[in-house]
């Protein structure tokens, strides 16, 4: 079975899931309400806000893709 995040998952549609946001905000995630979050969030990827807020990609993917 594949997972369904990845490095190049866009986070726009991580922010789809409740869950999935519910995991993003345990990690601290800054700015997801700030008024460019909108726009980032279409264009940037977990691996690209992972490495920008010194996010451990790693532990966030594992998490991500043990939701149901």
């Amino acid at each position: 079975m594949s997972e369904k995040y990845n490095k190049d998952t866009k986070l726009e549609e991580v922010l789809k899931s409740p869950e999935a946001s519910a995991v993003i905000a345990r990690f601290r995630l800054p700015c997801l309400h700030c008024p460019m979050a909108a726009y980032e969030a279409k264009v940037l990827t977990l691996g690209q806000v992972s490495g920008a807020y010194g996010i451990d990609l790693d532990g966030l993917l594992k998490e991500l893709n043990e939701l149901k």
